[in-house]
């Protein structure tokens, strides 16, 4: 098991080998995903949103961004 040690302005040293799994250099973003009350997941966030383009295939529907909004105040007004 690897540790850190946490200091007083509340920032820890990730440990090389960890920061080597995760590809994570100096100015990478982290998240901290907490998967059950207490209990945390530590990911990288290595992607830039440009890469996930065409990932998911091309839409099956275009919609417009007024349909969007549109669609978005049907459902707000009806579950108020």
């Amino acid at each position: 098991m690897t540790t850190a040690t946490v200091t007083s302005k509340g920032q820890i040293t990730i440990p090389a080998p960890i920061r080597q799994a995760l590809n994570v250099n100096a100015g990478d973003r982290v998240e901290f995903v907490e998967v059950v009350p207490g209990r945390y997941e530590f990911i990288a966030v290595t992607r830039s949103v440009t890469e996930l383009k065409g990932l998911f295939g091309k839409p099956e529907k275009i919609v417009s961004i007024d349909g969007m909004n549109a669609a978005i105040a049907s459902r707000g007004a009806s579950s108020g």
